[in-house]
């Protein structure tokens, strides 16, 4: 699955790094306004679905490698965050579905949980 096809199912607006969207994104995803949960559990690159909106959000992602972050419930990141995403190469979308919705939407396209 593309970042661009994750961007169409939760109908997201994409916030940076719009050059990866078509870049192939993990087939797993991960959920957690935790970030100390996602660095225990989270093993491969997945994408990191979180209604939390710091910069500990971007550094705990490229910690990991990951290459994509969708903020829910239609929450804005501040400046700072989208300049450390964009300067790591993470996209960073938002969506105005919550993070149960979200996740649903993703499953029932086939990602499975990353972990």
């Amino acid at each position: 699955m593309k970042f661009e096809q994750i961007r169409q199912i939760l109908n997201a607006q994409v916030l940076c790094c719009e050059e990866i969207m078509e870049d192939e994104a993990s087939t797993e995803a991960y959920a957690s306004d935790m970030m100390s949960d996602v660095l225990a559990f989270v093993t491969d690159q997945t994408v990191l679905l979180t209604g939390l909106v710091n910069e500990q959000v971007i550094r705990t992602a490229a910690m990991l490698d990951m290459h994509c972050i969708i903020i829910v419930r239609g929450k804005q990141p501040t400046p700072g965050m989208i300049q450390l995403a964009r300067q790591n190469g993470i996209a960073m979308l938002t969506t105005g579905f919550n993070l149960f919705e979200s996740c649903g939407k993703l499953y029932s396209s086939g990602m499975r949980e990353g972990g």
